[in-house]
Parts: C-alpha cells; sequence; structure tokens
C-alpha cells in the first residue's frame, strides 16, 4: 500500500525571499523574478527529496515580509482585485442579504476572543501574531482596517498568477515531477468577501462578485495543467465570527451561498483538478467555538471538488475522524485529512502519523486518501519544526500497513 502525501501549502520562506519581497520595488523586477524562481525551484525541490507526492510553489507568490504572517494566504488577493482601496477610514462588512440572520462581526468580537479575552489580550500568549496589527501593503498581511470594496470587483491579477503558474511549471520540470502532481492554492469566493464594503447591496452580492472574479484565477491555474487549491476557512470559521451564534440551520444557508459561489467560479473546470481546503482559522487560539464537521459536511460535499483537505491532527478536532464513518462519499471523492499539525511545536512522531493515517483508510480505502497537514505551515511556526513536521508526515505515510 503506498500512501500518497502533500500538504496545504504554505511552506517556510527562506530570509532571502523576505528580504526580497521587502525590498521588491527597489530591487527590480527582473532580480526580483530570479530570488523567486530560485526560491521555487529549491522549495519544490525539497518536498520531492522528503517524499511529499503532490506538491506546490510554497505559495512563495503570496508575498511575505517577516516568517511569522498568518493571513498571506488571503491577503494576496489585495494586489490582484480592482475596486478596492486601502483606506483608515472605518467601515462596515457588508450586510446580509434580504432574509438572511447572519451578520459578520470584526475579529476582536468573535466568540471565542470574548471568552478568553485575557488570553487573546496577553501579547505573551503568543495567540496572535503581530502581522495582525500591521497595515496591509502590497499584498501583504492582514490590517487593522480591512480593504475597503468601492467599486465593482475586477481581476488583475493575470500576470501575477502567471507567475505563480510559470515558477511552480519550471520547478516541476526541474526536478521531473509531472504537472498533474503540482498544485496552486487559490482564495475561496466566500473568504475573499470578508472584505469591508461600500459598493455592493449585501454580503451575497460580494460573494458572487468574488466568484466571477476569481474564477479567472483558478481557469488560469488549470489550464496550465496543474490543480487548484481553494482555500476557505469561511465555511467553517465564520461560525465562530457571527455573535450571538445562529441556529445550525441558518449557518447551514450562509454557507451554502459560498459553496454554491464556488461552483459557480469553478463552472467546467474539471473536479479532478480541485482541491478544496477546510478549516477552522491556523491562529493557535483556544476555538472553543468552532462548529462540529458533522453539523456542515454536507454543505462541504456539494462542492465540485474530488478532493477535500481538513484539519484532522489538532486537539479540537482530531476526535472527528469518526464522522466520516457516517457520511456517503460520494466513490469520485478523495479524503486529504491533516495528520501533523500547525499549531503545536511538537514533532508528530511517525507511528502516531500512520495511527492517524490508518483510521481514514479503514472508513474509506488507501486509493481514497492522502496524508497532508492541518493547514499552511509557513508563517505559523518556526521553519525548522515545519520541515521536521513534513518529514515526519512522509515517514509516518509509509509505514501505514
Amino acid at each position: 500500500m503506498a500512501i500518497r502525501t502533500t500538504h496545504v501549502g504554505s511552506l517556510p520562506r527562506t530570509a532571502e525571499l523576505l528580504d526580497a519581497n521587502s525590498r521588491k520595488k527597489d530591487m527590480g523586477e527582473q532580480m526580483f523574478a530570479q530570488v523567486l524562481q530560485k526560491s521555487v525551484n529549491d522549495v519544490v525541490s525539497r518536498q520531492y527529496e522528503i517524499g511529499i507526492d503532490w506538491v506546490n510553489d510554497g505559495e512563495y507568490g503570496h508575498a511575505m515580509t517577516e516568517s511569522l504572517d498568518f493571513g498571506s494566504w488571503w491577503s494576496y488577493s489585495f494586489s490582484r482585485f480592482g475596486g478596492i482601496e486601502l483606506t483608515d477610514e472605518p467601515s462596515e462588512l457588508a450586510p446580509p442579504a434580504p432574509g438572511s440572520k447572519i451578520t459578520l462581526v470584526d475579529f476582536e468580537d468573535r466568540r471565542d476572543w470574548q471568552d478568553f479575552s485575557d488570553v487573546y489580550a496577553d501579547p505573551s500568549s503568543a495567540v496572535l501574531p503581530h502581522s495582525w496589527k500591521r497595515n496591509a501593503d502590497d499584498g501583504g498581511s492582514i490590517a487593522p482596517v480591512l480593504p475597503v470594496i468601492t467599486g465593482p470587483l475586477t481581476y488583475t491579477g493575470a500576470e501575477a498568477v502567471r507567475q505563480d503558474i510559470d515558477g511552480l511549471v519550471t520547478a516541476l520540470d526541474a526536478n521531473g515531477i509531472d504537472r498533474r502532481d503540482g498544485f496552486i492554492a487559490a482564495v475561496s469566493p466566500g473568504s475573499a468577501a470578508r472584505l469591508h464594503n461600500a459598493y455592493y447591496a449585501n454580503d451575497e452580492e460580494v460573494v458572487q462578485a468574488c466568484a466571477q472574479v476569481l474564477r479567472e484565477e483558478y481557469l488560469a491555474i488549470t489550464q496550465a495543467g496543474l490543480s487548484v487549491q481553494i482555500d476557505d476557512p469561511s465555511l467553517a470559521e465564520s461560525w465562530d465570527q457571527i455573535n450571538p451564534a445562529p441556529s445550525v440551520e441558518d449557518y447551514r444557508r450562509y454557507i451554502q451561498v459560498r459553496c454554491d459561489a464556488i461552483n459557480a467560479a469553478l463552472e467546467g473546470i474539471d473536479p479532478a483538478q480541485v482541491r478544496l481546503h477546510l478549516c477552522w482559522g491556523s491562529w493557535h487560539g483556544p476555538h472553543t467555538t468552532d462548529i462540529p464537521l458533522r453539523e456542515i459536511v454536507d454543505n462541504v460535499l456539494t462542492v465540485n471538488a474530488k478532493y477535500l483537505s481538513f484539519e484532522a491532527a489538532n486537539a479540537r478536532h482530531e476526535h472527528e475522524w469518526t464522522v466520516w464513518d457516517g457520511v456517503d462519499l460520494p466513490k469520485d471523492r478523495v479524503l486529504i485529512p491533516g495528520v501533523v499539525g500547525h499549531s503545536t511545536n511538537v514533532v508528530e512522531h511517525p507511528e502516531l502519523v500512520a495511527q492517524r493515517i490508518g483510521r481514514f483508510v479503514q472508513i474509506v480505502g488507501a486509493d481514497r486518501v492522502i496524508a497532508s497537514t492541518d493547514c499552511g505551515l509557513g508563517g505559523r511556526i518556526h521553519p525548522s519544526l515545519a520541515w521536521a513536521k513534513l518529514n515526519s508526515l512522509a515517514q509516518g505515510a509509509r509505514l501505514v500497513d
């Protein structure tokens, strides 16, 4: 039995790449492109040498200027969307659609943050990255005031995504890896829509506009023969961003709008080239107000993606592997459970990794399981630990009987 391996996307940036991102405007496009391509070549080679089967560019095209950055998976899109402005002026999140009872609150008003306000207020607790507090600039980190939608959303990222694609393809070719074993991560419509809004009538209009914009990115990636991973924490994480808590029924209706938007953006794209990543947010907090997987799994499975990536290794969600015993998983679907985590510095033992993989193998079969990480490792834990965890992941997959 050979269990394939992958990871969620973000990998540690080198000091050279972080410095280049900081000095991009000064160093010139050609020199920056050379540094970026070398970095992508190296990160693909390292994944391949460890034994990761389905590799990516480390999300190196999603700019980070510091090694700790929880937000680049999303904030990269700020520089690829027309119709938004960075401003210090306060603004509102998009209002709910007519008939909807769902309204998101700002990050500091989340229920988990309210329940543990002393923890979140204590800088020594390290549950929040300091990058959360910085201003967004050129696709950098999450801003204290989010970018505001001031006009119709358009896609301006054609050149940027082409650079991502060319960089990964070049690195794959250099390592003799088939394009079908390469993927590029892209934000989902629902997650992209968590912008402040001064243009659209309601939340649903924002989500639909984001779907039409991001379709261009998904098409570019898949037409190049690569797979696209759609990062959508909004499906699970938004539950905590609604205060007071809604009914499960209302929330399911809310996230179905987001699932439908993904499908609209994927129209005509082969589901075999699509990975959907589901998580409850990657910050290192208590997560006591996370919605259980069993409450939303049916919604998630309506997305036209062959592969489903989800957290299954951390202390809050590892127990949910049993959910899949009661799910009628379509025969064309493949599970990508996280079997090593981003939320602890402890490096998982390969035998534990093998045990975690084995749970899913027993339920759906070895040919429908790809072992992965809970979330992106880059920007969330020390680089040495990230690579040690990927090594443990590959070793554990080889131990599965």
